[in-house]
Formats: C-alpha cells, sequence, structure tokens
C-alpha cells in the first residue's frame, strides 16, 4: 500500500504526541487532519472499549463558531430540526442540508447561548457553506472555526474516570446535554455525547496549550480503570448503526434517506434553506434508505468502496460499510437499499472484493 506524504495541510492535533506515545498504528485524513483508527488492533481495541474505557482525540470533529445577534437564524437556516425550543446547554444532533434537500453534514450543535453555537462537524468543509450563507443573506454573524479541540472518554468506566477529575456532579449531565466544568483555572464545555453506543462525555478543549495536560492528568487518573488510548471503532460503529458522513451518505442523499426523518421537522423549520425540497420528499416518502444488513461467510475484506447489491441480477442498492462482528459471529454491514427490497429479511446478493456473497436485510441494528 502507498504512503501518504505529510505536509502542513495535514494537520497535526493538540494531542497528537499523546496518541503517537499511546501506539497508535493507523490514521485516517478527516476534515484535514489526522485522525487515529487503529491501536492494538481493531478487534482488540473493540473488546476494550466495552468493557473499559478509552480516551480518543476527536480534534477532527471541529467547530463551526456562530455569533451574533443573528447566530440563531442563521442555524435554522442550516438544518430542518425545529430549533425554537432548544435551550443553551443542550446538544442536537442536526442534519444540514443544502437547497436540494442534500445531506452537507450531521453535526452536533451546541447551543452556549442566544448568540453563540457551535457546530460540531462531520467530515466536510462547511464551514465555507455556513460563510456563505451568512454573507449571501448579509447576517448581523461573525463564522469561523475557534481554537476548540474535542477528546472523547467512551466506554463503560467514563464515568468514574471523569469523576475523579471533574467531580461527582458530572455524573449528574443527560444525554445530549452539557456543564461547565473547570480545569487548571479555565471553563470548559463537557457534554454527555459521542461517536460510540458505550456511552462516555465529550470535552470541548478550549486552548491548544491546556490539551496535553488534560490528556495525562486523565490517563494519571485512570491507570487502575484499564485506560488506554483509543479512536471510533469500525465494528462497533457499525453494530450500532452510527452513519458516517462521506461514507454512508452524501450530499446526493436526503436525511430521510439516511434514516433521519426524525429530525426533520419540515413544517415548522421556517427558514430552512432546504425546507421546499424536504416537503416534497416528507409527503412522497424515500425511495431508498439506509438499512442494516448481514453477510454470509468468512470475514469481509475492508470496505473501502460501494459493494453492489442485487436482487435477482438486478441492482437495488449498496453497501457503504461492513466488517466483521466478534460478538455477532457475522459480518454486519450498512447499506442503502431501494424500498422494493428493504423489507426485514429480504435476501440480496452483494459484490464484494472477495467475490459474490449472500446477505440479509436485518429489522434494525445490533446495538
Amino acid at each position: 500500500m502507498a504512503l501518504i506524504s505529510p505536509s502542513r495541510r495535514l494537520r497535526r492535533t493538540p494531542f497528537s504526541d499523546g496518541v503517537e506515545a499511546a501506539g497508535v498504528k493507523a490514521y485516517t485524513v478527516y476534515n484535514h487532519m489526522l485522525l487515529p483508527t487503529v491501536f492494538e488492533s481493531v478487534e482488540a481495541d473493540y473488546h476494550h472499549l466495552k468493557k473499559h474505557v478509552q480516551i480518543w482525540d476527536v480534534s477532527v470533529e471541529r467547530q463551526v463558531e456562530l455569533r451574533g445577534p443573528d447566530a440563531a437564524r442563521l442555524m435554522q437556516m442550516l438544518t430542518p430540526r425545529d430549533l425554537r425550543g432548544m435551550l443553551p446547554g443542550r446538544c442536537f444532533y442536526v442534519p444540514i442540508v443544502d437547497e436540494t434537500g442534500g445531506m452537507l453534514n450531521d453535526p452536533v450543535a451546541v447551543k452556549l447561548a442566544e448568540d453563540r453555537w457551535w457546530i460540531s462537524i462531520a467530515d466536510s468543509d462547511l464551514l465555507l457553506w455556513v460563510k456563505g450563507i451568512a454573507n449571501g443573506y448579509r447576517l448581523d454573524v461573525l463564522v469561523d472555526e475557534p481554537d476548540v479541540s474535542p477528546l472523547a472518554i467512551q466506554g463503560p468506566k467514563a464515568d468514574e474516570l471523569m469523576a475523579r477529575v471533574f467531580g461527582e456532579t458530572i455524573r449528574d449531565i443527560r444525554f445530549f446535554r452539557f456543564g461547565l466544568f473547570q480545569f487548571e483555572g479555565r471553563d470548559l464545555v463537557i457534554a454527555r455525547s459521542g461517536y460510540s453506543k458505550q456511552g462516555g462525555f465529550e470535552i470541548y478543549v478550549q486552548g491548544s496549550d491546556i490539551a496535553m495536560p488534560i490528556w495525562n492528568t486523565l490517563f494519571a487518573a485512570g491507570e487502575d480503570l484499564n485506560v488506554r488510548a483509543g479512536c471510533p471503532n469500525a465494528i462497533e460503529r457499525i453494530e450500532g448503526g452510527l452513519l458516517s458522513y462521506g461514507n454512508d451518505m452524501t450530499d446526493d442523499n436526503t436525511p430521510h434517506e439516511c434514516g433521519l426523518g426524525r429530525f426533520c421537522d419540515t413544517q415548522t423549520a421556517i427558514g430552512c434553506i432546504g425546507r421546499d425540497a424536504l416537503l416534497r420528499v416528507s409527503k412522497e416518502g424515500p425511495v431508498q434508505q439506509v438499512q442494516a444488513i448481514t453477510i454470509d461467510g468468512d470475514p469481509v475484506p475492508p470496505c473501502d468502496r460501494v459493494w453492489p447489491l442485487f436482487a435477482q441480477g438486478r441492482r437495488v442498492g449498496q453497501v457503504t460499510s461492513a466488517i466483521w462482528s466478534p460478538d455477532y459471529s457475522t459480518n454486519v454491514a450498512i447499506g442503502m437499499v431501494r424500498m422494493t427490497h428493504w423489507d426485514s429479511g429480504t435476501k440480496l446478493e452483494v459484490e464484494t472484493p472477495a467475490g459474490r456473497r449472500s446477505a440479509t436485510v436485518q429489522p434494525g441494528f445490533w446495538a
């Protein structure tokens, strides 16, 4: 396999020194930054995540900050989710769509105040789109990327580790809520959230200068908890049905096709740029949708491209993510399947690099 030549365009993170010292074995590129993908092995990392606690460098979840009198208006223009009832201290999962209703990103919106928001983004250059909307509509709002680098604490022992560092009250944070906690005299936003189904927190580390001190403090506090450096795990992600923007969905897909229709309040989200297009989609319904799929046979190779799905020789969709699950003893997958073949139990065939395999649409994801 060819190597990627490093340059300043491929940015390190404030935690990269710690990640390298922890023995990272592989990276991917995400928002022009390094995102770890393997430490011991994908399977070993998976088992550890489900039993203990891991510290993830997810600085790649860059923040797009909206600040000013029109911040809330701009935020609503970006998403079909109705944000009028959202209070400061809340985090909302929000599909971001273009004028055709196509997905541009699926971030978490963090409402710091009525006039200040962070959009914690997936892998796309959303900052440019948001700046374009703000300038095109001449909104009174500043849009930029602040020096904020998220650190995720994930796994069943996450509460215990965080309580040791930030105090017992951190256990009281509810899912998709956040609080302010001090570290070395600095207030940090800490939310109960994260890109796994194992539970945990995301620390929005504001200021690169305190990144490694926080990293080191967490490792020292969790030594007896078997704390390790980790990263979003492909097996656990697919089992849990956590979609990956750019892999499982692109701007060619609407939120309804991605199974995100419950986050679209198209009747009431007045001002959303893609609202008219999504009103038509919600009325007619999607013709394809993301589904959980199992693939028969031995472990499949890495899914680094789409694998066509067939029914009686006719293409009816594609697998976009797939991997062997040790806990379920089968290949688990995420795919986009046409409505004629998306019912649970439907038998299909998938063309993999290891040959054509039998596949089955499942009633839901595994975690």
